[in-house]
């Protein structure tokens, strides 16, 4: 990589990154340089993993963001992608504070619990059922450094997928005793019904996700490990928080998920 390259790298990843800390959303950096790309999106995501895990933060697992068509077209992009989660992120059996969070949308997904690592770049789906000790519902609470969510898929990337926090549930399901692809979610919001869907809606199969994120992260000689929490991605368009916010997700085999916002 240039040095000119690496430069500006780190000048968008410390742009980022002054957002998350100052709570203060910033323009696209897309919009700011034309010439950026995909692998200097994802280096810019690393900059500012490296510089948490220097800060002390630990990798509890990944994110795989715009799997599902909803998603996908909300945000106007193609292609799936990816981020990191720490172990601060896990918001499980918790209320969760506004003040950690610019401007945070909920979803339901299907989160996979790890017992052995995965490995790319050839992982299939069986590869995924091996390595799976179970699975639970999850809620995942996106959040962008980005103003008003004007994002390109290089502008999410970038920023850690939009990742924010999750919550996962307590019910855990062996993968023997699911399937996947029919699991139905129904997502209430303060009592009231926003939105539903159902696995299939992930790549037709979350574990299909799961295969695709273990070949994606091999480009970067990355490994999904053993203990990981994988969130699969959104079953259905997100939902925007707002303060006093209490979130209800009910999935047909995996329990009831609550979320909470004070």
């Amino acid at each position: 990589m240039k040095k000119e390259n690496q430069e500006q790298i780190n000048l968008y990843a410390d742009i980022l990154n002054k957002a998350m800390i100052n709570r203060q959303p910033t323009s696209a950096i897309s919009a700011a340089d034309a010439a950026l790309n995909i692998h200097d999106a994802y280096a810019i995501q690393m900059v500012n993993i490296e510089r948490a895990l220097a800060q002390g933060e630990q990798v509890s697992g990944k994110k795989i963001g715009l799997t599902s068509l909803p998603m996908q077209n909300l945000l106007g992009v193609n292609e799936p992608n990816y981020g990191h989660l720490f172990q601060s992120m896990n918001m499980t059996g918790k209320q969760i504070p506004m003040k950690r969070l610019l401007q945070p949308h909920a979803d339901g997904e299907i989160a996979f619990v790890l017992k052995e690592d995965i490995v790319g770049p050839n992982a299939t789906v069986e590869d995924v059922y091996r390595a799976t000790d179970y699975v639970v519902g999850a809620i995942e609470i996106a959040d962008s450094r980005v103003r008003d969510w004007k994002i390109t898929l290089l502008d999410t990337v970038a920023d850690n997928a939009s990742a924010g926090l999750y919550v996962l549930g307590s019910k855990k399901v062996h993968l023997s005793d699911i399937s996947l692809k029919d699991e139905k979610m129904k997502f209430y919001r303060n009592g009231q019904l926003t939105n539903e869907g159902s696995g299939s809606a992930g790549m037709g199969d979350p574990a299909l996700c799961v295969a695709w994120l273990a070949n994606k992260l091999s480009q970067f000689g990355v490994v999904l490990k053993k203990g990981e929490v994988v969130l699969s991605g959104a079953l259905s368009a997100i939902t925007p928080v707002r303060h006093g916010d209490h979130f209800e997700v009910i999935f047909s085999t995996l329990g009831t998920v609550t979320a909470e916002f004070i």
